[in-house]
C-alpha cells in the first residue's frame, strides 16, 4: 500500500492560503494533487481474473469549493487504450446533488473499491486518476495524474498438472478361497458311514480335489477339522466324541487326498478343533424350529446351572418332541471340514504375452486392464484398454483409461468423449474428475468444480484439481488446502500469492518443478518479495538460461521492479 501526495508541503502549505478564499474550479484544478491517495495493492495484481483498486483518500481542509462538484474516475492505461473503472462522485456544501458533500472547513477522508476484468494487455500500465470538475454551467477536466503501477500478473504463472484418474485393474495374483463339508455322525459314534461321503458336499470335494488337487496354480494351505457332539449325552463322552469325530473326519479327507495323488504333510495339514456338545447350536436351531413351546422350553434349560441336570432334561424332551430327536439333535452330531487353498493368478511375462497376442480375449477384464501396466508405451496401453473395452463393453474402466491417455497427448476432444461414454456405462469418481480437467482446460471453471465435486472421495487428485481453480479464482487459502500433503510449483505460487514467502520456497525447493525454467522464475519472484536480490538475480539466470523467452517477460515483471539489473 502507497501513498500518494504529488505536490510539495511547502505547495500544500501554500495551497492552504490560497484555498481561504474557498477558490473555485480553477483552484481546485491548480492544487488538485494535493488530495491524498493510498492505493491497495500498488502495484496493482490480478486476482481471479479481476484488477481490484482500494483507496483511502482524503480532501484536505479549505480545498473543496463549497459550490463545486467532482468526479473521479481511476483508469488502467496500457498503450493508446484504457480501461476506467466507476466514476465516483464528491460534491461542496451547497451544491445540489446527491453525492458524499465534503466539508469546506476540515475536509474528509473517503475509501473506494472497485474491479475491472483484466486483459493480457494490461501487464504493463499505469492507474491514471481523471477528475472532471463542475460548478454551475461550467465543467472542467484536470490535469490526469499517476495512481500506482499495474499489473502483477503472477497468478497467470498457475501450471496446467491437473490429475487424471485412472480406473484401478482390479487384479489379484493370489486370492485365497475354500471349500466345506459336513459329516454327520449317529448318535454316541465317531464313525464316518459310507452313506455320508457320497453326500453332495463331501463329493463336490472329492470332485474339486480330483480337477485341482495337483494343479500348480492351486496351492492347499490346510484343513481345519471343527467337530462337536449333541448335548444330552455327558460332558466327559460328548468331549472325548467330539475329539474321535474330528479324527475320524480328518482321515476321511486324507483318504481323498491321496486318492488324487495330492503331496502334502499329514501331520500339519490338519487342523482339529473338537468342541464338545454344541449346546450354542441346540439353542440356535430350536429357536428355528416349528416346536410351539420353544422358547418357553429353552428358558427352562437355561436355568440349569447343573450341565448333567439340562443333559437329562433334553433327553427327556427328545422323548417328547420327535421335532427334536430326529431333526435337531441329529444335525448336532458332526464334524464341519474347510478345505483353505489359494489360487495364483498368470505371471506377468504370461499376462503381457497374451495381451500382445490374437489370444488377448482369453484374459478376464482385470488381467487386461492389468497388462496396459506392464508396458510404459502410451500407444501399446490404449491399444490393449481397445480391446479391454471391446471385449468387456458394459465396463467402464477401459474407455476411461483410453481417455487418460488422450489427456496426456493434449487431444482434449477424445478424452472428453471417452470420459463420456465411460460415464454412460457407470457414473464414477474417475471419469468425473477427468471431465472436470477437460472442462477447466476448456475455460469453464465452474462446471470443472461441479465435476470435481461429484468425484469427492476419489483421492488427493480430486482435491488438487480443485486447488487450481481456487488459484485461478484468486482463493489462494483454499488453494494451500486443497494441495495439502503435496510439494509443487503450483501449491508455493498459492502460498506466495497468499504473503507467506518462507513456505513458499520450502515448498519450491521440494517439488519436481524446482530446477526447471518456471520453477527457478517462480523462486526469483518469491527473492523478490522477501528483498533477497542475490537470489533474485541467480534464480532469473538460471530461468532465462533454460527459457530465454522469459527473460522478455521478466523485463516487464513489476514482480522486479526493484531489481532492474537481474533483468538485463
Amino acid at each position: 500500500m502507497k501513498q500518494y501526495n504529488v505536490k510539495t508541503l511547502a505547495v500544500i502549505g501554500l495551497s492552504g492560503i490560497l484555498f481561504t478564499a474557498c477558490g473555485g474550479l480553477g483552484k481546485m484544478a491548480k492544487y488538485a494533487e494535493t488530495i491524498t491517495y493510498n492505493v491497495d495493492p500498488n502495484p496493482l495484481i490480478v486476482r481471479g481474473d479481476s484488477v481490484e483498486l482500494n483507496i483511502n483518500g482524503n480532501f484536505p481542509g479549505k480545498y473543496f469549493s463549497k459550490k463545486a462538484m467532482v468526479e473521479l474516475t481511476p483508469k488502467l492505461q496500457y498503450g493508446e487504450n484504457s480501461t476506467p473503472y466507476e466514476m465516483v462522485a464528491f460534491q461542496g456544501e451547497s451544491a445540489a446533488g446527491n453525492a458524499t458533500v465534503i466539508p469546506y472547513e476540515t475536509g474528509k477522508n473517503f475509501t473506494y473499491s472497485d474491479r475491472i476484468a483484466y486483459s493480457p494487455a494490461m501487464e504493463t500500465s499505469e492507474l491514471m486518476l481523471h477528475i472532471t470538475g463542475k460548478e454551475g454551467k461550467k465543467t472542467k477536466d484536470f490535469e490526469p495524474f499517476k495512481l500506482a503501477d499495474g499489473v502483477i500478473t503472477t497468478p497467470y504463472l498457475v501450471m496446467n498438472d491437473d490429475k487424471a484418474l485412472t480406473s484401478k485393474h482390479g487384479f489379484v495374483r493370489v486370492t485365497s478361497h475354500n471349500s466345506s463339508a459336513v459329516i454327520n455322525y449317529l448318535v454316541n459314534s465317531s464313525t464316518v458311514r459310507p452313506g455320508e461321503l457320497k453326500d453332495a458336499d463331501v463329493a463336490a470335494i472329492d470332485a474339486f480335489l480330483k480337477s485341482n488337487g495337483t494343479n500348480p496354480s492351486y496351492q492347499f494351505k490346510g484343513a481345519t477339522v471343527t467337530a462337536y457332539a449333541s448335548p444330552e449325552g455327558e460332558i466327559s463322552l460328548n468331549e472325548n466324541l467330539a475329539t474321535e469325530r474330528a479324527t475320524s473326519a480328518s482321515k476321511s479327507i486324507e483318504s481323498l487326498m491321496k486318492k488324487h495323488k495330492m503331496q502334502f504333510d499329514g501331520t500339519t495339514f490338519f487342523n482339529l478343533v473338537p468342541k464338545g456338545e454344541d449346546w450354542e447350536g441346540f439353542k440356535s436351531k430350536m429357536q428355528a424350529s416349528s416346536i410351539a413351546d420353544k422358547e418357553l422350553i429353552l428358558r427352562i434349560l437355561e436355568m440349569y446351572n447343573d450341565n448333567s441336570k439340562r443333559e437329562q432334561e433334553i433327553k427327556n424332551l427328545a422323548a417328547t418332541f420327535e421335532e427334536i430327536a430326529e431333526k435337531i439333535l441329529p444335525e448336532l452330531r458332526r464334524s464341519e471340514v474347510t478345505v483353505n487353498y489359494d489360487i495364483v493368478g498368470k505371471s506377468d511375462e504370461e499376462i503381457i504375452a497374451m495381451a500382445r497376442s490374437a489370444n488377448a480375449g482369453d484374459l478376464n477384464n482385470a488381467e487386461m486392464l492389468y497388462a496396459a501396466t506392464l508396458t510404459t508405451d502410451m500407444n501399446e496401453q490404449y491399444a490393449i484398454f481397445k480391446k479391454a473395452s471391446e471385449t468387456y463393453p458394459t465396463d467402464y474402466r477401459a474407455f476411461n483409461n483410453m481417455g487418460v491417455i488422450h489427456l496426456k497427448k493434449n487431444e482434449s476432444s477424445q478424452a472428453d468423449a471417452m470420459f463420456k461414454k465411460a460415464n454412460e456405462i457407470k457414473e464414477s469418481q474417475e471419469a468425473n474428475n477427468n471431465l472436470g480437467i477437460v472442462t477447466r482446460l476448456n475455460g469453464d471453471r465452474k462446471k470443472a468444480s461441479g465435476l470435481y465435486n461429484k468425484a469427492t472421495g476419489g483421492g488427493d487428485e480430486v482435491n488438487y484439481n480443485l486447488g487450481i481453480i481456487d488459484i485461478q479464482n484468486g482463493d489462494y487459502a483454499s488453494a494451500i488446502q486443497n494441495m495439502k500433503g503435496t510439494n509443487s510449483f503450483n501449491k508455493a505460487l498459492a502460498q506466495v500469492l497468499s504473503g507467506q514467502n518462507d513456505a513458499a520456497m520450502t515448498t519450491l525447493n521440494q517439488s519436481p518443478e524446482k530446477d526447471t525454467a518456471q520453477g527457478q522464475y517462480l523462486k526469483a519472484i518469491i527473492a523478490a518479495r522477501s528483498n533477497d536480490g542475490a537470489t533474485v538475480a541467480s534464480a532469473l539466470a538460471q530461468a532465462f538460461t533454460l527459457d530465454a523467452s522469459l527473460k522478455v517477460k521478466a523485463q516487464k515483471d513489476l514482480e522486479f521492479r526493484n531489481f532492474p539489473d537481474a533483468v538485463k
